[in-house]
């Protein structure tokens, strides 16, 4: 195994009924997927077609494709023989969006984690043992950690300590405490830590729909869509786009959560207002909410598709819809 090569987490295998990250290696037509559990340095675990899904399977290839990445759930794990069986059909969204944060923020910390080793010159599970794990304990997630790395190094690294076994001067074996990493180890952790550990903005949206009936009608949409981006500053900017008529969705990146589920609010009510002037309707269909990566990637995976089944229409070049887009303000 590679000095740079560890698993994510201390224990060696998952625990059962908990999620896990993985990514489809290989297909056993009619009978089962194997996986790599990404977290766990690529360990394999398999995922028997019984367990695809609660409807009924048309088409395996729809749901396991070679490569792709998703959350499954841990049905049993035999740590002698090395099997770890898992689930599609009985993880909840509630359940992947929760697998998909912890992911990206342990996915953070194992970056950090190798370059620093690599840059020292230790093994990534030494590394690990010495101050990854010592920090997953203490604080949950050692992603917690790093973030308080940021702003105070100190108060994190001087409550992490290590006992050693040493002969005494009279023969005995005595216990020290010592710092769990050195100076030199402590100061490329600070160093890329507070490089890579900049804020990532959070990604706000709404879904509505919206209607407007008179023989101009796209022309009120249009500048009802424009009154929603107004509202959006430099730190919140709102964008609306459509969907597939008459679904339109805003959207807003920021770093404060609170602020751009407000601005989004803000710019419903703008959009209403001017729709409703035009005797037009709004409906929110789900409120201003933090959405995750996977969610985003939906919602464009669902663009791509309606603007291909678009363009296979004929004579929708007077559709109501045309131009309707992203708009410029």
């Amino acid at each position: 195994m590679s000095n740079l090569e560890c698993r994510m987490y201390e224990s060696r295998y998952p625990e059962m009924e908990t999620t896990v990250m993985a990514q489809i290696k290989s297909i056993n037509p009619d009978v089962c997927a194997y996986v790599s559990l990404l977290e766990y340095n690529n360990i394999e675990g398999m995922l028997s077609f019984t367990e695809l899904s609660r409807r009924r399977i048309r088409s395996v290839a729809n749901l396991v494709k070679i490569g792709r990445v998703e959350p499954l759930m841990v049905l049993h794990v035999d740590a002698e023989k090395g099997y770890v069986n898992l689930s599609k059909r009985r993880i909840s969204e509630e359940e992947m969006s929760g697998c998909e944060e912890l992911y990206s923020k342990s996915k953070h910390v194992h970056s950090i984690m190798r370059h620093v080793a690599e840059t020292v010159g230790l093994h990534l599970e030494e590394l690990y043992i010495q101050v990854g794990w010592p920090l997953y304990r203490k604080y949950g997630h050692a992603f917690e950690a790093f973030k308080a790395i940021v702003t105070d190094p100190d108060q994190v690294f001087n409550g992490l300590n290590r006992e050693i076994k040493e002969i005494g001067p009279d023969g005995q074996e005595v216990t020290k405490i010592i710092p769990a990493v050195s100076d030199e180890i402590k100061d490329a952790l600070v160093k890329n830590i507070k490089r890579r550990m900049t804020p990532q903005p959070l990604k706000i949206r709404a879904d509505i729909e919206m209607k407007c009936f008179k023989f101009d009608g796209i022309l009120h949409i249009k500048e009802a869509m424009r009154k929603a981006q107004a509202v959006g500053n430099d730190d919140c900017p709102v964008k609306m786009v459509l969907v597939g008529s008459p679904l339109y969705v805003l959207n807003t990146q920021t770093l404060d959560k609170e602020q751009g589920i407000s601005v989004l609010n803000k710019a419903i009510v703008a959009c209403t207002e001017e729709i409703r002037r035009h005797e037009g309707k709004l409906v929110v269909k789900e409120a201003p909410r933090a959405v995750s990566e996977r969610e985003d990637k939906l919602l464009s995976d669902q663009m791509e598709r309606l603007r291909h089944e678009n363009e296979d229409v004929d004579g929708d070049e007077d559709s109501e819809d045309e131009g309707m887009g992203e708009v410029d303000i």
